[in-house]
């Protein structure tokens, strides 16, 4: 990239920082620092405001990066994921959204720990959480990485670390100083600048080809090398079986991961009724089904302007063929108009970024302080007793450490591919336990703790013993093969034992199920009676 493009993207860069910090300081001084201020920011957000941040913690770098590489590179296939991350949200909607609102305080853990033992079951969920979260981070630091390579020249692997570094380093402070408010502010500051980015550059894609759908998807075809192959299902997914299960797991993972995602579930307790919990979900599908359908033109826009062979020679993973896109559409390497519109799509990537990690890390911190910390706490009565909030802050440094060396170490894959793990682990240990607890009579303790290791060992196992950590040339160790699971997303296994192991764990117990709170949790889950 030339100078010109650095300096104004590192100025919008630099003005979306400011921005935010500003509100992160304004929120710090004008809050009480209560736990539910920090983890709820108060329950004050109307359904649209919640709507607007609830897109913008869903709408990260995987979305706008790494589907849109997916499609230049691999056509159809690639669509799958913006298939699946919508229809997502209707399992979200119709079951998960108005019950945990009314079930739970700060974190998926209340909604179990209301008819169970509070100890196992807060430990166990409270794991799970950080470790869907940790996972998620990392995805969003690989797009920071990428970017940020793109912008200075794609030549600096220290910029990249560097970059990683810098944004573990922000998403400390946006949580430790604003909490959840602040956070909130950010994501729908993001939102509004990502949808109208996309929108941009979509109006400019389709103006290119003057309205033509065909011809753009024509176009796509031809300059792919695949000819028509590029449209049709197989590019990526197909071949032999162990492909094409490895789709199958893909899809289910993207459609049941959402609701077992812990920073997507907290946003339901900013709002303060099930019924503006259930708005906010409207809002959100409406902004996040639009930006979707854009994704798709993005991605064949750019493998019929760019092409893969250019997208794959910035980044292999193709997570850089958004900005290439808005490079060309402004007028190409060189033009001002180039300049200006890869400096502000670059500098909307890097905001979504940011927000994106703060939102993640803001849940997952919740998850140490209210759950693990306070566990623990409750067990050693004589230990020094810090408050919640302090130990939250905490735990948002340590886990801004482990997800920065993470992304250092991942930072050559796909991000949307990245994100696909984490919603395979968040469907496998997370999603059992919250669809028991609110819909089955007899679930118990045991069932509650089987349910959640049972999804949440095999579906960390299997990663690991799969081909993307190991024994191929595009793993995260490359010159070892230890691998034996033959599938990357794990999915299509670990959800089915994550149920099974729920259900083994709850016919097998010996305590039997408290039809008294179970029938006290329906009535609050249904009407709200009672509910925070």
């Amino acid at each position: 990239m030339t100078g010109d493009h650095q300096t104004l993207a590192l100025l919008l860069f630099s003005a979306f920082i400011a921005v935010t910090l500003g509100i992160t300081t304004w929120v710090s001084r004008n809050r009480h620092g209560s736990a539910e201020e920090f983890y709820a920011g108060g329950r004050l957000f109307s359904p649209m405001e919640n709507g607007f941040a609830i897109a913008g913690d869903y709408m990260s770098a995987a979305s706008f990066l790494g589907i849109s590489g997916l499609i230049a590179l691999f056509g159809y296939d690639g669509m799958l994921y913006s298939v699946g991350f919508l229809v997502a949200w209707l399992v979200v909607l119709l079951l998960v959204a108005e019950l945990v609102r009314n079930c739970g305080r700060f974190t998926l853990a209340d909604v179990v720990a209301a008819r169970m033992a509070e100890r196992p079951v807060r430990i166990a969920a409270g794991t799970s959480s950080v470790t869907v979260s940790v996972l998620y981070l990392v995805a969003q630091m690989v797009g920071a990485g990428s970017l940020v390579a793109l912008l200075l020249g794609g030549t600096s692997e220290a910029a990249r670390s560097w970059t990683v570094i810098g944004v573990g380093a922000l998403m400390v402070i946006y949580v430790s100083l604003g909490g959840m408010r602040a956070t909130t502010w950010i994501q729908i500051v993001k939102a509004v600048l990502l949808m109208a980015g996309t929108v941009a550059l979509t109006v400019l894609v389709l103006v290119r080809f003057h309205g033509d759908f065909d011809q753009l998807l024509a176009t796509a075809a031809e300059r792919s090398g695949h000819g028509r192959d590029f449209l049709a299902p197989g590019l990526r997914y197909g071949g032999d079986w162990t492909a094409r299960l490895d789709f199958i797991s893909l899809g289910i993972a993207l459609v049941l991961g959402t609701a077992g995602l812990p920073h997507i579930l907290s946003r339901f307790y900013t709002v303060p009724t099930a019924r503006a919990a259930r708005r906010s979900v409207v809002w959100s599908i409406g902004l996040i089904g639009s930006f979707y359908l854009m994704t798709i033109v993005l991605g064949f826009g750019a493998a019929a302007i760019i092409g893969p062979d250019a997208v794959r020679a910035s980044n292999a993973a193709g997570n850089t063929a958004v900005p290439l896109l808005a490079l060309d559409l402004g007028g190409g390497a060189g033009s001002t108009g180039g300049t200006v519109l890869f400096a502000i799509v670059a500098a909307v990537a890097f905001a979504t970024i940011l927000a994106v990690v703060a939102g993640i890390t803001l849940a997952s911190s919740a998850s140490v302080a209210h759950d693990l910390y306070a566990s623990l706490r409750r067990r050693d009565a004589h230990a020094k007793q810090y408050s919640e909030v302090t130990v939250a802050r905490l735990a948002a440094a340590g886990i801004g450490a482990a997800a920065i060396g993470l992304g250092l170490l991942a930072r050559d894959l796909n991000v949307a591919f990245l994100v696909g793990l984490a919603f395979a682990v968040a469907a496998s240990a997370n999603l059992p336990v919250l669809l028991y607890s609110l819909f089955w009579r007899n679930f118990t303790t045991r069932g509650a703790v089987w349910s959640v290791y049972g999804g949440l060992v095999p579906a960390v196992l299997l990663v690991v013993l799969s081909p993307v950590v190991s024994g191929s040339p595009d793993a995260l160790f490359p010159g070892l093969d230890f691998h034996v699971f033959p599938l990357q997303n794990p999915g299509v296994v670990s959800i089915p034992l994550g149920f099974l192991a729920g259900w083994v764990g709850t016919v097998t117990s010996a305590e039997p199920p408290d039809a008294a709170k179970h029938a006290e949790t329906e009535v609050r889950a249904l009407t709200g009676a009672g509910a925070v």
